[in-house]
């Protein structure tokens, strides 16, 4: 039993940590028809966009192709949700962006690497709950603000303008001085873009209809492509008869990427770096990266999770992993991408085997096709982000929260502005922690329930907690009450409900105590009301005089139990 036991349990880790051994036996050729369909449609959305991403990076485009197939391969044996597609990403592109145009690529192909063995080591060790103290406020604030400094790096490409904006700021300060500089045609080539997408992206086509439905469906997916595909070969057809309107993105390096360790030691500009160095380079982004990372996939899988249950710690594992494998492939970080995941969806995938499919067509890219997407117009590229991050604002949010509580609009904002203005990684470090700070302002300032009641003439003071007590709020507690008792001077009788509190500590216990000998000094009386019994032992243990100040009346909403309630009470104020 014992050998059976252990077997089983093994059997069991592997079918956790190793899902493909759970649907792998179970695969079908009708599966495999339906994951190479999407894994089709899925590898003409990422190309487009992985050279796009390339771009927001500072890195050459064919960056955007190396970082693209890794995950899709490697995701293949770990992921535990199969629409989900791991790749470069707007957000990861910007946050390697400040080191790849100071230090060069090396820095985004170790940051890869750092990012996937910090993510892997978390899902080793089961952290995956620490994703919930990030919340919906600081996450909606900190992609917000991602959106608009990503759509506004492309403002100079889509008018045409040369240069390369660093934030925000500068991208507005530079298309203002540059103002004179914008380029007619790939304006209009920039316009024309954004129309289209738009107008695909609205197409009325169904996958399960006629053929003309499908073919829509097909070619609203396929967007992107279209897109690009077709600037690419206007682009190619003027160039033959000598003509060059618009501005290309020029030369790809033809070929596939070494398979190499990542640099951890790297030359640029004639200047060697250490790994000590590029690390201190690197500074706080080796944890923010990570985290942002984890928050865009995990927030992809559990949209896409359809009520089932989803294992964080293996999706930790596998975004991980897809990232330390990808780095030996020049791949920049790499996260769970939204938009390919939804097209991935929207194809029906049936197993993660998809994946393969798409890897291969962006092998195929690589390999056959970089001399032709010279021929990109930037200002295609660019109406493909800014549409990307269009789409990405969560503007609804803001009223979600004004309607439900307005007090989450501080650290939205907060996180916000401070991303604009100072970064993306310090903004979330400055989100998170206003947002902690208002936790604990939650926690040291309770609500209060405070009200005068006249039961059968007797004035009774019941004071409600709304929440918990913790050590915060013990003091705070302790005036409140005092501070009534001063106002209503005939209260005799205060009534102290636990109905909410489920338990307390030392602090709180020595305040309950203290309360109790200052109400007793003013000829008051404390009565503790429905209490649970762990936190009357911990209150009793402080001070065993307390015990006898316990009452179990039942609700106090019902009529007849408060005035049996009040008829205690006052035998209880003729003792006193």
């Amino acid at each position: 039993m014992r050998r059976q036991s252990k077997r089983y349990d093994i059997w069991e880790s592997l079918r956790r940590r190793i899902p493909i051994v759970v649907w792998l036996p179970q695969y079908s050729w009708g599966n495999l028809l339906q994951d190479a369909l999407a894994g089709t449609t899925v590898g003409l959305t990422v190309i487009p966009q992985g050279i796009a991403y390339a771009v927001v990076a500072g890195l050459p485009p064919q960056y955007g192709l190396y970082s693209s197939f890794m995950g899709c391969f490697v995701y293949i044996f770990f992921g535990s949700t199969k629409e989900v597609t791991v790749g470069p990403t707007a957000i990861m592109g910007l946050m390697a962006q400040p080191f790849v145009l100071t230090y060069g690529d090396d820095f985004a192909v170790l940051l890869c690497f750092l990012t996937g063995c910090l993510i892997t080591a978390m899902g080793l060790l089961r952290l995956g709950f620490l994703v919930d103290f990030i919340s919906l406020p600081v996450i909606c604030g900190f992609t917000n603000a991602a959106t608009i400094i990503i759509g506004s790096s492309q403002i100079s490409k889509f008018f045409g303008i040369s240069g390369r904006s660093e934030s925000f700021i500068d991208a507005l300060k530079k298309f203002i001085q540059h103002f004179m500089e914008i380029q007619l045609w790939d304006t209009v080539l920039g316009v024309c873009s954004i129309v289209t997408l738009v107008l695909l992206k609205n197409l009325p086509g169904k996958r399960h209809g006629n053929w003309l439905k499908k073919c829509m469906w097909l070619i609203c997916l396929a967007r992107n492509a279209v897109v690009v595909i077709t600037g690419m070969v206007l682009a190619y057809c003027l160039s033959l008869h000598g003509q060059e309107p618009f501005k290309i993105t020029g030369n790809i390096t033809a070929g596939l990427p070494s398979f190499q360790p990542p640099p951890f030691t790297t030359i640029h500009k004639n200047e060697t770096y250490t790994f000590v160095d590029m690390m201190n380079i690197l500074g706080s982004s080796v944890i923010s990266v990570p985290l942002i990372a984890l928050l865009e996939s995990i927030a992809v899988a559990k949209a896409f999770a359809k009520g089932k249950k989803l294992d964080s710690n293996q999706e930790m594992i596998a975004v991980g992993l897809c990232n330390v494998f990808g780095s030996f492939a020049r791949s920049m970080p790499t996260t769970g991408s939204f938009s390919r995941t939804a097209v991935n969806n929207a194809s029906d995938v049936k197993t993660p085997m998809g994946g393969l499919v798409t890897g291969a067509l962006v092998l195929l890219a690589c390999g056959l096709l970089t001399s032709t997407f010279k021929f990109i117009p930037k200002a295609t590229l660019a109406s493909v982000i800014i549409v990307a991050m269009y789409y990405m604002l969560e503007i609804r949010v803001l009223q979600v929260l004004w309607k439900t509580k307005k007090l989450d609009l501080i650290p939205l904002v907060v996180t916000w502005l401070v991303c604009l203005s100072a970064g993306l990684d310090i903004g979330m470090i400055v989100g998170i922690a206003t947002n902690l700070g208002l936790l604990l302002y939650g926690t040291a300032r309770p609500g209060l329930l405070i009200e005068e009641r006249t039961v059968n003439d007797i004035p009774v003071l019941f004071v409600s907690p709304l929440q918990s007590l913790k050590f915060p709020a013990a003091e705070y507690l302790r005036e409140q009450i005092m501070t009534w008792c001063d106002i209503s001077k005939n209260t005799n009788i205060i009534v102290l409900d636990g109905r909410n509190i489920i338990g307390i500590d030392a602090t709180v216990a020595k305040n309950l105590s203290l309360l109790n000998l200052d109400l007793e000094s003013k000829k008051q009386r404390l009565i503790f009301w429905n209490w649970c019994e762990n936190a009357r032992k911990t209150l009793v243990a402080f001070d065993s005089s307390t015990d006898s100040h316990f009452r179990t009346f039942g609700d106090l909403v019902e009529l007849e139990e408060i005035l049996t309630s009040a008829e205690i009470i006052r035998k209880e104020s003729s003792n006193l």
